[in-house]
């Protein structure tokens, strides 16, 4: 788990040239306009804002099935998707649904708040084009690896697990990014991990499109350098704007509540929308770090009824009669009562820190925080320290306790297990259970 470990940049010096032999062996020569693509290509259309997060994702998935080393992947992507992005995309352009229908519906939207066309591209165009650009540059890296490349990162050791449970189908998302520097091409000396879950709901639509935008759109917030808490709220807001434009052009329904960690640094900044949460372990301690957004919060409760909607019991609190969460990204029926406005929160870290753990509702309705503590210390007692499967276990205790939604369970070990081991041995005390608010000097309960 060090950073600049001598071993491990002799590791990534053998692993780099290795991949890149390997990806041209089997991908000898650009694809010609018959050839099928390597990978799936993420829906017909995309608009101009959405093409570099959409190809970042597309470059990931394609890399990380080939095994390629997650540091390189991200400075693979990034590369050439910033290649394709400095050439001229107008021979991909496709016309705006909305254009296309203009005409015939000009006098029903006469009073209509006018709105600025979107510019469409095609998906699959973008895609064959990029994947002959990645070519160029393991191409190009195959000859001289560029030192940016080869710069080791610090080891994280995190433990996912999801599963669809009983649901007919599984609309949780989550996204693990130790190497956020890389994909984007940050040069600065800040270290930044990103690490979030989405629970969708009414579709999977919502908590795809956020995992795969939320961080690109952090990443070009120019608040990043300073308040990166801020950054992450303004990038939950223009998700949410841009995934409003989607649905209405495509006529999706679905939303998604939506949790990230992201490590600055030694501070830790969450950000989150509705019920999807992230606790802190420190010192076998649980530190509460945020409050869901749920109907029943008195400030939620008056926020929406202040803009004319109600909330009402109906099995469970719900907005309108209807969602079960008072902020999402999407719900477009529903704006602005569902709000797409995020909360969050930022901590400074000491080094005492065991673990995060984010989650969607699916564990924690039914896995008090109190008591993740205690099943994550059970575990490694008898794995011996390993935490590779604490997830997994995770999952199935919130399953045995009657979870029927989807579950996902995410944790990001601060600490090696084995020294927690050793610590919990040993014994330790209380630790404060509190977080500070962006612009604030005091710690909060919450």
């Amino acid at each position: 788990m060090a950073s600049g470990d001598p071993q491990q940049s002799s590791q990534m010096a053998e692993e780099i040239p290795g991949f890149l032999d390997a990806f041209l062996h089997d991908f000898p020569a650009p694809l010609s306009p018959e050839s099928p693509l390597p990978w799936k290509v993420p829906g017909t259309v995309l608009s101009q804002e959405e093409v570099e997060g959409e190809l970042a994702e597309l470059a990931m998935g394609f890399l990380s099935s080939r095994n390629a080393p997650p540091p390189l992947a991200s400075c693979l992507a990034h590369e050439a998707v910033s290649q394709l992005l400095q050439m001229d995309l107008c021979e991909f352009r496709k016309l705006p649904r909305q254009e296309e229908e203009e005409e015939e519906e000009e006098e029903e939207d006469d009073n209509e708040e006018e709105k600025a066309p979107v510019t469409l591209l095609d998906a699959k165009g973008l895609a064959r084009s990029f994947f002959n650009q990645l070519w160029e540059v393991c191409s190009q890296w195959q000859k001289q690896v560029p030192s940016s490349a080869q710069v080791p990162q610090r080891q994280w050791l995190v433990s996912i697990h999801a599963i669809r449970n009983t649901r007919r189908k599984m609309e949780d998302r989550h996204v693990c990014l130790p190497a956020f520097n890389q994909l984007f091409g940050l040069s600065d000396p800040v270290d930044r991990a990103y690490f979030a879950v989405f629970d969708g709901h009414g579709g999977v639509d919502a908590a795809r499109y956020a995992a795969v935008h939320v961080h690109a759109n952090v990443a070009h917030r120019p608040e990043l350098p300073t308040d990166p808490a801020g950054a992450l709220r303004e990038a939950f807001r223009h998700t949410d704007e841009m995934f409003l434009w989607k649905a209405k052009r495509e006529r999706l329904q679905s939303g998604t509540t939506g949790v990230c960690a992201f490590i600055a640094g030694k501070t830790l900044h969450v950000a989150w929308l509705g019920d999807s949460q992230v606790i802190l372990v420190q010192q076998g301690q649980v530190v509460k770090l945020m409050e869901p957004h749920r109907p029943e919060r008195q400030d939620e409760k008056e926020r929406i009824e202040a803009l004319g909607g109600f909330v009402s019991h109906m099995d469970c609190w719900r907005v309108n009669g209807t969602l079960a969460v008072s902020r999402a990204i999407g719900d477009v029926f529903q704006k602005p009562y569902v709000s797409g406005e995020a909360d969050s929160a930022s901590r400074e870290l000491t080094g005492s820190e065991d673990y995060l753990l984010l989650a969607c509702d699916g564990f924690f309705d039914v896995v008090p925080h109190q008591e993740v503590a205690g099943l994550v210390q059970s575990h490694l007692v008898r794995e011996q320290g390993s935490g590779l499967q604490v997830a997994e276990e995770l999952v199935a205790a919130a399953r045995e306790r009657g979870s029927h939604d989807n579950i996902t369970v995410m944790v990001v070990f601060l600490r090696d297990p084995q020294d927690l081991l050793k610590g919990r041995a040993q014994g330790v005390g209380d630790v404060p259970t509190g977080l500070t608010e962006p612009g604030t000097d005091a710690p909060q309960r919450c």
